[in-house]
């Protein structure tokens, strides 16, 4: 039976392996592939509104993107690797054609989804992507004129011959490369253009009152190329885009500055090798060769397919002002415990630890409220914070800068070797610095990936004068515009056994304490493993007892193989399984004798399901006695093992209920779920015969979390009158 083309699971990945015998995990980057073919499924749904499918396309592009510069590069690396390590090198051999196989399939899906639903159903709701020879004349001369005033100034044709090398292509760059030949001559010279990345790759029509009108940057320049080479011929023309790899090796064990490494890391990344050349379908031969040959590429490395060659541009379309053809937009609603004008933060944290449940509630009313009001309040001492990745004009590092000009001890961790967002961090690590920020970039050797910041104010306790902490620990960065796209959780509290354990920690990553003992947190790489080993173990005892065992976990990732056996002997003694994994799952659920008891759903939509939550039923009758807690550390080994992270425990009872109910939300979720089965296919859950229009099953995850958000700010909107 031959697949379906217009089943998005029709090629479905398999790790069996050769002799026919089924392996017990999946491969990650083959899982990874098909996490990013279900987003590509959401720009196929007909029920999602038509700007959401566009964004959706264009999420699809950059994560592809990401996965070539960071898993491609890697794969290619460990191939030149025989000598040193002969067996990753073969399994990257064996596993690359598997990937472009993939790659290939996913995105012929892509561009038939495009060239065929999409831009025909933009164009009827009047927004109209346009090819250039198709204009009425009227339109061609107005764009022209646009060309000669906007992109003919900016643009440098970069002739190759023997006194001009072939130019440097920069990663994730779009190119046209020309072959161009004096008339009546036989001797044809290679060109290469830029498109500027400063401008628009879909240019708006003069507007006419009607509708919204674009023609892709490539064509206009395209169709104008006689002014760039004027009397030659131009005898060939291809637009190309280059990848390049993320990987550098530089062990930073032996740095003597960590600032200078990272800076040396990312000017070598920017000459890094490419790893992936894309062309329009039916690329020119002779243009294509050349290109293959200077970038030391291979036909397998070769990627031709239909549609934009940048559909990240697309997101531009979404920023349309076109309510009716996006989901309407959220505003997460202020933390019932925060509400009021007159409110003391610090007061309610006192009061009861304020579990946060982002973006269905603000960021900005609690988590930037946080650190903004105690770089504000006198009687705060000091502030410590962890930063791995921020926006550009992060009101997290304007608080610290003020705090530290009011003579506060402010104290940030700035984690420098965050990917791709390296440059930034240098810069406001400077930034702090030259404010009087105490400022560490690390573990030597760990990435420092927990999320925490602290407080120390000067309160009268007890009738005289002492200090107290308060602490915020959450799964997600302190980054205002992921915060609004990503569901995180958090915990603001003044608990003195978790504060304590945070003066710790922030003691570990800015000097040179020596990991100890935490009361409450659980911390890696030294700590998490052998407990979650341990609750895991915990619960597998019990159902061998014949008690009950649960566990529920929630994550982005999980590949790590001791917690993953771990796991396997817990279902084969009964313990009922559920992970909710966003992203790639290298365990195999569902396999009789190994996995049977372990079931595996993946949740996409409109948020990205980012936060950790973890839950062991440790035998009690009710769910809620069992333990709760969340972390910023993924079931990865380079979260357990490379990596500070940290986990902290749920106590207070009314948190706990909130996180039960998450739990069971997304375990119900049959709008937005995906069910992981023994053949590594996932399958789209569907809600029961007769599920009623507003139950959590037809709902899903984030209206349903949308709807209680609202429900719990109305009525603590009512309590204050």
């Amino acid at each position: 039976m031959q697949p379906d083309p217009t089943d998005p699971y029709a090629m479905s990945f398999s790790v069996d392996s050769e002799d026919g015998e089924q392996s017990h995990t999946f491969d990650r980057d083959l899982s990874w592939l098909e996490f990013n073919r279900r987003v590509l499924a959401q720009s196929l749904d007909q029920s999602t509104p038509l700007l959401d499918r566009v964004n959706f396309l264009s999420i699809f592009s950059s994560n592809l993107d990401e996965f070539f510069m960071k898993r491609v590069g890697l794969l290619r690396q460990r191939m030149a690797s025989t000598e040193a390590h002969p067996d990753a090198a073969q399994r990257a051999v064996e596993l690359l054609p598997r990937i472009r196989e993939l790659v290939t399939e996913m995105e012929s899906l892509q561009a038939t989804t495009w060239e065929d639903d999409l831009r025909p159903a933009l164009a009827e709701a009047g927004i109209a992507v346009l090819d250039y020879n198709t204009l009425a004349s009227n339109d061609r001369k107005w764009l022209d004129e646009w060309y000669q005033s906007n992109v003919f100034p900016i643009l440098t044709p970069l002739a190759v011959d023997p006194g001009h090398r072939f130019p440097f292509i920069s990663n994730l760059s779009e190119n046209i490369g020309v072959i161009v030949g004096r008339e009546g001559q036989d001797e044809s010279l290679f060109a290469r253009i830029k498109i500027p990345n400063t401008l628009p790759r879909f240019v708006p029509l003069e507007d006419d009152g009607l509708e919204s009108r674009f023609v892709p940057l490539d064509e206009i320049i395209r169709n104008n190329l006689d002014d760039l080479f004027p009397g030659m011929e131009i005898r060939d023309v291809m637009l190309f885009r280059v990848t390049r790899s993320a990987v550098v090796n530089m062990d930073d064990e032996d740095a003597d500055d960590l600032l200078e490494l990272v800076e040396s890391q990312l000017r070598m990344r920017r000459f890094a090798s490419a790893v992936r050349v894309e062309t329009p379908l039916n690329p020119s031969a002779a243009i294509l060769q050349f290109i293959v040959d200077e970038l030391r590429l291979n036909d397998a490395d070769i990627y031709p397919r239909g549609g934009p060659l940048e559909y990240e541009s697309l997101f531009s379309m979404v920023d349309l002002p076109r309510p009716s053809l996006k989901t309407p937009s959220w505003t997460g609603v202020t933390p019932p415990a925060l509400v009021g004008d007159s409110v003391d933060l610090f007061a309610r944290i006192r009061e009861q630890d304020i579990l946060l449940h982002h973006p269905y509630e603000s960021f900005t009313e609690s988590v930037e409220r946080f650190i903004e009001e105690a770089a504000r309040d006198p009687d705060v001492l000091a502030i410590k914070q962890t930063l791995y990745r921020t926006s550009r004009d992060s009101p997290f590092v304007k608080s610290l800068v003020r705090a530290a000009e009011r003579g506060k001890q402010v104290a940030c961790l700035v984690e420098l070797r965050a990917r791709f967002d390296e440059d930034k961090n240098v810069r406001f690590a400077r930034q702090l610095e030259k404010a009087g920020v105490h400022v560490a970039y690390g573990v030597v050797g760990l990435k420092t990936h927990c999320k925490c910041s602290l407080v120390v104010r000067r309160e009268q306790i007890d009738g005289r004068d002492a200090l107290r902490c308060y602490a915020h620990l959450g799964t997600g960065n302190y980054h205002p515009r992921t915060a609004q796209l990503y569901t995180d959780v958090g915990l603001l509290t003044a608990d003195p056994e978790i504060t304590a354990d945070v003066v710790q920690l922030f003691n570990v990553l800015t000097g040179r304490a020596n990991p100890t003992d935490y009361k409450r947190l659980v911390v890696a790489p030294h700590q998490m493993r052998p407990i979650f080993l341990d609750m895991i173990a915990a619960e597998r005892d019990l159902a061998r007892q014949g008690k009950p065992g649960r566990i529920i976990a929630k994550m982005n990732a999980l590949e790590d193989r001791q917690i993953t056996e771990a796991l396997y002997e817990a279902s084969n003694a009964g313990v009922q399984i559920d992970l909710i994994v966003r992203g790639f799952c290298c365990l195999r659920p569902g396999v009789p004798g190994i996995s049977e008891n372990i079931r595996v759903r993946s949740i996409i939509g409109r948020f990205l399901e980012h936060s950790r939550l973890f839950y062991f039923g440790c035998g009690a009758s009710d769910p809620l006695d069992g333990w709760f807690g969340f972390s910023s550390a993924d079931w990865m080994y380079r979260n357990l093992s490379a990596r500070v992270e940290a986990m902290c425990p749920v106590d207070a009872r009314d948190a706990r209920e909130r996180l039960w109910d998450l739990l069971t939300i997304m375990l119900s979720d049959c709008a937005r779920a995906w069910e992981l089965g023994s053949d590594g296919r996932y399958v789209p859950c569907t809600p029961p015969p007769g599920a009623a229009e507003d139950s959590v099953e037809v709902l899903g995850t984030f209206r349903t979390m949308m709807r209680e958000a609202t429900r719990r700010a109305d009525e603590s909107a009512q309590s204050l009158g």
